[in-house]
C-alpha cells in the first residue's frame, strides 16, 4: 500500500460517487403507521419456513429475503470505523475485489476523544455514504462498551471510560448513519468488557454498576438515537448469554422501549428456547466461531434459529407467535433501510469523506505533555529531525473484525517529511513487531540488535527525536479475540527509549495505539503526545499538530494509570475480578461496582499518569465568570452552568468546558464527582465567548438497589466545573429540593 499526500483535486478524481442531488423532493422514509401497516400485510402471506429463513444467517454477512414477495436479502457489514471489505459467501476469505477499497477513518477511541458531537455526526454520515454504495443495509457499529481495563484488545473500537461521554457521542453517530437509511448496530449488549475467555466468561455485577456504568451508552442509543438494531455480546451475564439473557432483553424491550432487531455477534447463540423467548431476533454465525466455514454437517439451517426452532414450533412447544414477533423486526428494519422508499445510491472516497476523516483525527491527538513548550516545532526552520519507531511506517488497517481496506494512508512519516520540508530527516525503525495476524502472534524477522543500534545512532546525530511507537492493531495489542498481556510498550519499546533519552534527551514520544500504556520514562521526556489510531488521514494530522499547523484540542476519553494495579478491575488479587475463575466456570465479578476509570482514582486517592479529560494546547484559556442558573433547583427541574471562556494566549485553538457533579453527604456510595456536561468552543486569540451546560437533575439519579429504580437524592451536590477531571477551576454548591 502506498502512502499518498493528495490534493482535494486528486481526491476528487479519485472518488467513486452516485448520489442523487441533495436538493431532491423525493420520499425517503416510511413513517411508523406505513411501516406498521406493511409488515401486517405481509405477516400472513408468508410462510412458516420462510419466515424461519428470515431470522437467522444465509451466509457470512446476510440473511434470507423472500424472492416472490420482492423482499430483499438484508447485507450487513462489520466496520464501526468504515465498510470492511468483501468476504466470500460461505467463508471467512476476502473475496478480492477491486472496488471494496474505502475512507479509513480513526478508530472510535479517536471520535470520543474530540469531545465534539459534530464530527461525529459528520463521521456517522460519511460511513453512511460509504455503506450505501457497497449495498450495506446494517453497519455493524457503532461500539459503546465501557473501557473497564487497560489490558482489554476491543478498547480502541469503544468511546471510553465515561457512561456519560459515550452516550454524547453515540447518538450523533448513529443519526448520521440512520438519517441515510443505514442501520446503526450499537454494540456489543452487554458487559463485553474483554477478549479474554469472551465467549465463556460469566460476568457478575451489581445492579447499580450495570445500570450507572455498563448501559447507559445502550439506553442513550435507543431512547435519544433511535437505533434500529442491536447486536448482543458473547460472554453471559449472571449465568446466561447475553444474546439471548432474560434480564437484558426486559430492560431493552419492556424498560426502553426498543423496536428494533437484536442480532448475535457471529457464533453468539447458545440455545434455541432461549433465544426463541428472549428477545433475539437474527442469529449469525452460528457454528463457525468466526473462524471456519460452513460444512455440510452444521449449515445455515441448522442453527439455532433455523430447523430446531420451527421442530420446537411444529411440537407445539413454541409459539409461532414468537416467531411472528421476530419476523417484525426483521421487516421493520427492512423497511427502514433496503426496503426504504428512496435509499441514496451511495457514495465512496469523496474529498468531503476525507476532509471528515481528516478533521476528526485532527481534533483527536491529544498532547499529554509538553515541558518547555517543545511543540511545536518551527516547519520552517532547518532542523536534524530522527524519526524512530516501527509505527511510523507502520499499516494500521488491522484489528480483527474492525478491518479495513484503505484507499490509500499517509504514514506518520510522510506527513512529518511533508509538513517539514526544509528539515533533514532520518528514519529508524528502532524494534521490530511480528506479522499482523487475527488469533496469533508472529515473531519479529528483523534483527532486534541491528534495529536498536541504528536508531541510537540516528538519535546522536539530530537535533530532535520524534519517536512514534505504541501498539499495533495486531494481536495481544489492540485486536479483537485477544487482550494486552501487560500495561506495558511490547516489543522492548521502553528499553529502546531509555536509551534513545541518553544519547540525545531532546525526544517527544508520540504513541499510536487504542489504549493506556504505562511511561515509567515519563519524567525524562519532555513531550507527549496520544495519537490514537486515526485512519488514512493519519499521518497528515499527526505532522500537523506537532508543527502548530493544528492547535491540539483532544481529551482523554480513559484514565491512564502509572501501573497496571491502579486500574480498578486490577486492583484485586483474585482472578474472579479479571481475567475470571476457570475453576468456577469462568465466574468473574466486577468487584469495583460502579467505580471505574477516574471515579475509582478518585474515591482511593490514587494520582493517575495522564487524568480523563485532560488533553494540553499551544494556547491559553481562561475561565471565568462561572456561575450556576439556580442555587436552588427543583427535583425535576433542571440547572444550567454559564461561564465565559477567553483564549488569552496567542494561537487559535479549541477548549472544552467539562462540568462534573458529586453528591455531598450521599446516603449511598458514590463517586466524588461524575462527568454530566461539556461542550467544545473553537477561539482565536483575544476571542471570547459564553458557554453554557444544562445539566436535568434526573442525570443525578442512582439506582437504587432495594427498590430497583432510579432515585434522587434531595439535599446538597457539588458542581465542578473546569476542563479535565483533574483541572477543576470552580466548585459551586446547588441544593436540590
Amino acid at each position: 500500500m502506498k502512502n499518498l499526500l493528495l490534493t482535494a483535486a486528486a481526491l476528487a478524481l479519485l472518488a467513486s460517487c452516485n448520489a442523487p442531488s441533495s436538493h431532491t423532493k423525493e420520499k425517503t422514509s416510511w413513517t411508523d403507521a406505513e411501516i406498521e401497516q406493511k409488515i401486517e400485510e405481509i405477516l400472513p402471506r408468508l410462510t412458516l419456513d420462510e419466515k424461519i429463513k428470515m431470522c437467522h444467517a444465509q451466509s457470512k454477512f446476510t440473511s434470507a429475503g423472500v424472492d416472490r414477495l420482492g423482499i430483499p436479502e438484508l447485507w450487513m457489514s462489520d466496520g464501526p470505523h468504515g465498510v470492511r471489505s468483501e468476504i466470500n459467501w460461505d467463508d471467512w476469505g476476502y473475496s478480492n475485489w477491486t472496488q471494496d477499497s474505502v475512507t479509513t477513518f480513526p478508530a472510535l477511541t479517536a471520535l470520543a476523544a474530540t469531545f465534539d458531537t459534530k464530527l461525529a455526526y459528520e463521521y456517522g454520515s460519511a460511513i453512511a455514504d460509504e455503506a450505501l454504495y457497497r449495498r450495506k443495509d446494517v453497519m455493524l457499529g457503532p461500539g459503546v462498551n465501557i473501557y473497564r481495563t487497560p489490558l482489554n484488545g476491543r478498547n480502541f473500537e469503544y468511546m471510553g471510560e465515561d457512561p456519560f461521554l459515550a452516550s454524547v457521542m453515540c447518538v450523533p453517530y448513529i443519526h448520521g448513519l440512520q438519517d441515510k437509511n443505514v442501520a446503526a448496530c450499537a454494540k456489543h449488549f452487554a458487559l463485553n468488557n474483554q477478549e479474554t475467555w469472551r465467549n465463556k466468561v460469566d460476568v457478575h455485577v451489581s445492579e447499580r454498576a450495570l445500570r450507572e456504568i455498563y448501559l447507559p451508552a445502550f439506553e442513550a442509543a435507543v431512547k435519544e438515537g433511535g437505533v434500529w438494531s442491536i447486536m448482543g455480546s458473547y460472554n453471559r451475564y449472571d449465568g446466561q448469554y447475553c444474546c439471548h439473557n432474560k434480564k437484558l432483553n426486559k430492560i431493552l424491550r419492556e424498560e426502553w422501549g426498543f423496536d428494533g432487531c437484536v442480532i448475535t455477534d457471529w457464533g453468539g447463540a447458545a440455545d434455541t428456547k432461549e433465544a426463541a423467548e428472549n428477545g433475539l431476533d437474527i442469529e449469525m454465525g452460528t457454528y463457525t466461531n468466526g473462524l471456519t466455514s460452513q460444512s455440510a454437517e452444521f449449515g445455515y439451517d441448522d442453527y439455532y434459529l433455523a430447523k430446531p426452532f420451527k421442530s420446537m414450533i411444529q411440537k407445539g412447544e413454541l409459539s409461532e407467535e414468537l416467531l411472528n414477533g421476530k419476523v417484525r423486526n426483521v421487516l421493520r428494519l427492512m423497511f427502514r433501510t433496503s426496503m426504504a422508499p428512496k435509499r441514496d445510491r451511495g457514495c465512496k472516497r469523496t474529498p468531503e469523506h476525507f476532509n471528515t476523516a481528516l478533521n476528526v483525527a485532527r481534533n483527536a491527538v491529544v498532547l499529554l505533555k509538553n515541558q518547555n513548550n517543545f511543540f511545536p516545532l518551527d516547519s520552517t526552520t532547518t532542523k536534524k529531525i530522527a524519526v524512530i519507531g516501527e509505527n511510523a511506517t507502520r499499516s494500521m488497517k488491522g484489528g480483527g473484525s474492525s478491518e479495513l481496506k484503505p484507499f490509500f494512508e499517509i504514514s506518520p512519516l510522510d506527513g512529518i517529511k511533508k509538513q517539514f520540508p526544509n528539515a533533514e530527516i532520518t528514519y529508524a525503525m528502532g524494534y521490530g513487531s511480528g506479522a499482523e495476524s487475527f488469533g496469533k502472534v508472529h515473531p519479529s524477522p528483523y534483527d532486534a540488535k541491528k534495529l536498536f543500534s541504528e536508531a541510537l545512532e540516528a538519535a546522536k546525530n539530530a537535533d530532535i527525536v520524534l519517536y512514534i511507537g505504541g501498539l499495533t492493531k495486531a494481536h495481544q495489542q489492540d485486536c479483537e479475540a485477544g487482550d494486552r498481556e501487560a500495561l506495558e510498550l511490547p516489543f522492548g519499546q521502553n528499553e529502546l527509549i531509555e536509551k534513545l533519552i541518553e544519547v540525545n534527551p531532546n525526544i517527544a514520544c508520540i504513541f499510536v495505539s487504542g489504549n493506556a500504556v504505562a511511561m515509567p520514562w515519563i519524567d525524562k521526556v519532555p513531550a507527549v503526545v496520544q495519537a490514537w489510531y486515526l485512519g488514512c488521514m493519519s499521518g497528515q494530522a499527526i505532522a500537523e499538530v506537532l508543527s502548530g499547523a493544528v492547535n491540539p484540542s483532544g481529551k482523554l476519553p480513559f484514565t491512564f494509570p502509572v501501573k497496571l494495579e491502579d486500574n480498578g478491575a486490577h486492583s484485586f488479587a483474585s482472578v474472579e475480578s479479571f481475567p475470571s475463575d476457570e475453576n468456577k466456570d469462568y465466574f468473574e465479578d466486577y468487584k469495583e461496582g460502579i467505580l471505574v476509570g477516574y471515579r475509582w482514582h478518585e474515591a482511593k486517592g490514587i494520582k493517575p499518569l495522564f487524568a480523563f479529560g485532560h488533553g494540553l494546547s499551544y494556547t491559553k484559556f481562561e475561565l471565568s465568570d462561572i456561575k450556576l442558573s439556580h442555587t436552588k433547583v427543583a427535583i425535576d427541574g433542571k440547572f444550567t452552568v454559564a461561564a465565559t471562556l477567553k483564549n488569552v494566549g496567542e494561537k487559535s485553538g479549541a477548549e472544552v468546558l467539562q462540568v462534573y457533579v458529586g453528591k455531598t453527604g450521599s446516603k449511598v456510595l458514590r463517586p466524588l464527582k461524575e462527568l454530566k456536561g461539556f461542550q467544545k468552543l473553537n477561539l482565536a486569540p483575544g476571542e471570547k465567548a459564553s458557554v453554557a451546560v444544562t445539566v436535568p437533575v434526573s442525570k443525578l439519579a442512582y439506582w437504587n438497589e432495594e427498590d430497583r429504580a432510579w432515585d434522587i437524592e434531595r439535599g446538597e451536590y457539588t458542581v465542578y466545573v473546569g476542563t479535565a477531571s483533574d483541572n477543576i477551576i470552580s466548585e459551586i454548591k446547588i441544593d436540590v429540593l
